[in-house]
This record gives structure tokens, C-alpha cells and sequence, in this order.
């Protein structure tokens, strides 16, 4: 039997509670689909930070090196900044470990009510830059505390990392409907984008049978909200595939069902899979986080890791849990725990 070493990093808030229902449905996939998980887990995170003075043990990165994949919940905690949580561990996490693609899905899911009036068929990703772009540490400060005071912060494109990005774009969209679209700025940020602009196009001469298309990222969000249905594959920077994959998630219903992927394409390093969605200390105990996005997660892990017929059978117990809106958690409109809601989709599995 395969088995598959997952490092788990539960997190802050709801990311423990939602992380916690996950490996129940994973156990269930695997079980039905004749594979084994091994999990492992680290404590790493805000409150970990507040004991130690840092997110992660300093071989933190070692001791998650080895795994097949990282399956994280999510960072966030009262009084510690979301700087020190991002620089402590997810930045370190993403770099050292090469996942230059964040990768998110946005689809209309039937069942799901979009608070767009007519929004269409929706389905498409958004491939996310994730190593450097505007997301440096290149910069600094000045006179700083006087009147003179100065702050730099410095954006860093490279050609190998550009393209990279891009060819992973144009990979999945010559998979899909063959569509692209490429999120710039050229006309206010005049050195970093007009190269980005310049890359899209240079490496979309290898993909003639692709549709191309490049918005300025302002005109972009207003698209997503009044045209999401254009849209298949949209390429982005560190920053806006920051911006628009929230705002896409927003379109089709909300964070609660948002789904992330930190990949390595090249498979060097094990890749990290994190819902969208924050901590929300706010509910976190309560047993009301909706595990959707988390559970849409653990799919994109499965297909990642090649067990396409658990993705597949994970996809459909959540397509079907909200397509016939029984069980829903309160953002959903429902009533519905987080355990309920992974009741009813392990009954699902299990049926299959």
C-alpha cells in the first residue's frame, strides 16, 4: 500500500479545527481509495511565537523538508503583527522550499449563491507569483524617527522567475479552455512591468493556440466583478495575485469555500497546501468554521500527489454537500458545525 508523508502545521485559530477535520476526510479517501497518510505534526505558528519568540523551531524548515507534502491551516494571532507571522514562517516555507506558483481555483460552485447579480459561469485560476515580484525584503529606512524620516521598499523581477511562472501558466491553460490573461500595470509602474509584459509575450509565442489577454490591474478587479465569466487562467505578480485571489474567491461566495496551493512544479521540494481564508480568532472554538475551503485543500494535495481518483471523489462529496444545501455552515446560510459539515461529507465518500 502507498503511503505519504504529511507534514501538518496546524496553525493559528479555526487553522487547528479545520486542519483537524481534514485529516478525517483524508483518512476517509484514502481508506476507500487503497492508500495510507502518515501525519506529522508541528506546532509551528503565532502562538508558538508568543512562547518562543519565534514561529518555528530554527529547524523548522528541515524537519519539514522530507515530507511529501505541507498541509497548513492558518497563521493569525491577537498582538502578534501579520508581518512577523508572514516573515516567520510562510515566506521562509515558500522560498526555501521553491514553490514559486500560488495557485488558487475560482469557481462557481453549484449550490452556492454568488452575490453577483447574473455572474455567470465562473471557473478559472489564478496563478499567483510567489517568490519575489513586489513581496522583497530588498529596502530600508532612513532618518528614521525624524522629520526626514524615508522608506524604500524595492520590487525584484527576474527573468528565470518570470518565466517560470509564466510557463506554468500557459501550461495549465493549454489544459483547460485555452484562454489567458496577464494582470500588469505597465503604464504607471514603469520598469517592472513593462519586462512582465514583455516576458507574457515572449513566452506565449510558444503557445500559439492560446487566447491572450493583458488588463491593467485596476480595470481587472472591476472585470472580475462585472465579467467573471471572461476569464480562465490569469496570471499575476506577488502582489496582485495576492489582491485578486481573494477578490476572486469574494465573487463565487465567499472565503469560507477559497482553496490555496504553494507549489514546486519541479517536485525539488515538497509543496504547501493552505486554505485562503485567516485564522479568525474571532470564531475559533466555536465549532462554526466552515471546512469547505480546507477540504478543497486536501483535494488539490491528492491531485498533486498523483491520487487522482481521491481528488476526484473528494470533489464530488463536496459538490454534492452543497448542492443540495442540508448541511452548510452559518456563512453558507446554514446552521451546521464544522464536525457535522465533515460527517456529512465522509457519508458521502463512504457511499461512493
Amino acid at each position: 500500500m502507498k503511503s505519504y508523508e504529511i507534514a501538518i502545521v496546524p496553525g493559528d485559530g479555526i487553522g487547528k479545527e479545520v486542519i483537524r477535520e481534514s485529516v478525517k476526510v483524508l483518512d476517509a479517501i484514502a481508506a476507500q481509495c487503497g492508500f495510507s497518510f502518515k501525519f506529522t505534526n508541528h506546532d509551528y505558528g503565532c502562538e508558538y511565537y508568543l512562547k518562543q519568540g519565534k514561529m518555528m523551531p530554527d529547524d523548522g524548515l528541515d524537519r519539514l523538508r522530507d515530507s511529501d507534502s505541507i498541509f497548513l491551516g492558518a497563521v493569525g494571532y491577537p498582538g502578534v503583527p501579520d508581518h512577523v507571522s508572514l516573515w516567520g514562517l510562510l515566506i521562509p516555507i515558500r522560498r526555501t522550499f521553491q514553490q514559486y506558483v500560488n495557485l488558487r481555483p475560482v469557481r462557481l460552485l453549484d449550490g452556492i449563491s454568488s452575490p453577483l447579480k447574473n455572474p455567470g459561469n465562473v471557473d478559472f485560476y489564478i496563478v499567483r507569483e510567489n517568490n519575489e515580484g513586489e513581496y522583497s525584503s530588498a529596502g530600508g529606512k532612513i532618518y528614521e524617527g525624524t522629520e526626514n524620516e524615508v522608506v524604500i521598499q524595492e520590487s525584484i523581477f527576474t527573468k528565470k522567475g518570470v518565466d517560470k511562472v509564466m510557463k506554468f501558466a500557459f501550461e495549465l491553460s493549454n489544459t483547460r479552455r485555452k484562454k489567458i490573461t496577464s494582470a500588469t500595470k505597465s503604464n504607471g509602474i514603469i520598469h517592472t512591468m513593462p519586462f512582465w509584459d514583455q516576458r507574457f509575450q515572449e513566452i506565449g509565442k510558444a503557445y500559439p493556440q492560446v487566447e491572450k489577454n493583458q488588463f491593467h490591474i485596476d480595470i481587472l478587479t472591476a472585470h472580475f466583478v462585472q465579467h467573471p465569466d471572461w476569464f480562465d487562467v490569469v496570471v499575476a505578480s506577488n502582489l496582485f495575485g495576492d489582491i485578486l485571489s481573494d477578490l476572486g474567491p469574494a465573487v463565487v461566495g465567499g472565503m469560507g469555500i477559497a482553496a490555496g496551493a504553494n507549489i514546486n512544479p519541479e517536485r525539488d521540494y515538497p509543496s504547501m497546501f493552505e486554505p485562503v481564508h485567516g485564522s479568525a480568532p474571532d470564531i475559533a472554538g466555536l465549532n462554526i468554521a466552515n471546512p469547505i475551503a480546507c477540504f478543497w485543500t486536501a483535494q488539490m494535495m491528492l491531485d498533486h500527489l498523483g491520487e487522482y481518483e481521491g481528488a476526484n471523489l473528494l470533489m464530488q462529496a463536496i459538490e454534492t454537500n452543497i448542492r443540495e444545501g442540508e448541511i452548510r455552515t452559518r456563512d453558507l446560510g446554514g446552521k451546521a458545525s464544522t464536525q457535522e459539515v465533515t460527517a456529512a461529507i465522509i457519508d458521502k465518500i463512504l457511499k461512493k
